[in-house]
């Protein structure tokens, strides 16, 4: 019991994280309701070749479904190749094209990105643990190229009593690196997750449930989305 409290305990983190170091509470937002499914499929090429077992890669494709989940409003292709350091540690260098639709902007646009990214992951007494960060250049209709960094924390706690199942929460953070055209530096959106996972066998398992999206934009409203967010996620 005092592991599962502590799980709990840290999904608010992600909230508690915007309101003290993002935009104050009584700024004017708008809400949508949103449907996100995700596939992403990561692996190495030692199946292939065992001298490049330590050689990895990451797939992945998305839909973001907005406006009270009745269009698409963004999606993404995001393939990269990764080098493990170790059992627990890799860095990765990808690329990502996005199409953004309405709500997320007033006029149709597609962004490209490329992206590097620090991963961790090992076991710890509560479970799974993951820290993801994660930085992006992101070539879309500013100026000059925009810079991004976003950093994730995840944790995945296995339930006794059906091992299947995990308690999944997590919490990524999103700052602006510099200014350009409409996108100014510092804070740009909060996300947390709280669901649950279901490992169908070794290599494959889902995740499902609810996450809050919170998005600063600049001369309108900001944006909170409310998402049900499926997850297929893909190991070999």
């Amino acid at each position: 019991m005092k592991h599962s409290s502590t799980f709990f305990a840290l999904i608010p983190f992600g909230i508690l994280g915007l309101t003290a170091f993002g935009p104050s509470s009584a700024a004017p937002t708008v809400e949508d309701f949103q449907t996100w499914a995700a596939i992403t499929a990561t692996g190495g090429f030692g199946l292939i070749e065992p001298g490049l077992k330590n050689l990895r890669f990451w797939l992945e494709g998305q839909g973001r479904f907005g406006n009270e989940s009745s269009s698409l409003s963004q999606g993404m292709v995001r393939p990269g190749l990764g080098y493990a350091i170790n059992e627990n540690a890799s860095i990765w260098l990808g690329y990502a094209f996005v199409p953004t639709m309405k709500p997320f902007t007033r006029q149709d646009f597609s962004e490209q990105r490329i992206w590097q990214q620090f991963l961790w992951t090992g076991k710890t007494s509560l479970g799974t643990f993951a820290s993801r960060s994660r930085f992006e250049e992101r070539f879309i209709n500013q100026p000059d190229t925009a810079y991004r960094f976003r950093q994730m924390f995840k944790l995945s706690y296995p339930l006794a009593l059906a091992p299947s199942f995990n308690l999944v929460g997590w919490d990524e953070y999103f700052v602006n690196v510099n200014t350009t055209g409409t996108l100014h530096s510092g804070f740009d959106q909060n996300r947390v997750f709280a669901g649950i996972g279901y490992n169908l066998d070794e290599p494959i398992k889902t995740e499902i449930g609810y996450m809050n999206q919170y998005i600063r934009r600049i001369n309108r409203e900001d944006l909170m989305n409310h998402i049900l967010s499926v997850n297929l996620l893909l190991n070999y």
